[in-house]
């Protein structure tokens, strides 16, 4: 009899105790969930604004000289959230160079926001959501109307995605879905020119 009051008594202390960590358990279980969240949100915020991250990397110093040139870094530091197609510094290279002066003078100013904000497309569109606006717009292309108000034609060429401009220039995005805390960049090897 002492042996099953004992087997009891220890098995309602077990019991006791499973029921007293379960809810610590769980409560540390929310905690780091909450914790994941907290990460994955202030990973886009530490990622700094599209201005910020093209500053960061060195393959951009030509688009943030234009932007700094254009007076655009506070518009495209805003909330947003933007989708921009970042050229390179190579796409700019294929500028002619007499072309790119004059772009970043003070009298090149209208123009060159005018192609800068060509660039830009408003809301944050990733690289999965455009493929899916390609592939349901067929042949003809997704159509990106930019914040300059004109429209860029996206396609999907050899497993790659295109972007044909007004004037009938085409470029290849060669890396997708960059962070950014106001929206995503795209990167492109070539300079669109909006008509």
């Amino acid at each position: 009899m002492n042996k099953l009051a004992i087997a009891l008594a220890s098995a309602g202390a077990l019991a006791l105790a499973a029921c007293s960590q379960a809810p610590e358990e769980a409560a540390e279980t929310d905690a780091m969930a909450e914790t994941t969240a907290m990460d994955e949100a202030n990973a886009a915020a530490t990622a700094g604004t599209v201005v910020e991250v093209a500053q960061g990397n060195p393959d951009f110093s030509t688009l943030v000289s234009a932007v700094t040139a254009a007076d655009l870094g506070t518009t495209l530091s805003g909330a947003g959230p933007y989708t921009v197609f970042a050229p390179t510094n190579a796409a700019f290279e294929k500028v002619p160079q007499a072309t790119r002066d004059t772009l970043m003078s003070p009298a090149g100013k209208e123009d060159l926001t005018g192609i800068l904000t060509y660039h830009v497309v408003e809301g944050e569109t990733l690289a999965a959501a455009l493929t899916e606006a390609i592939t349901a717009a067929g042949a003809e292309g997704a159509k990106l109307t930019t914040v300059n108000g004109a429209v860029l034609t996206a396609k999907s060429e050899g497993g790659r995605v295109t972007l044909t401009d007004a004037a009938g220039n085409v470029a290849t995005v060669t890396q997708t879905d960059i962070d950014a805390s106001n929206g995503v960049i795209h990167v492109i090897d070539t300079v669109l020119m909006p008509s």
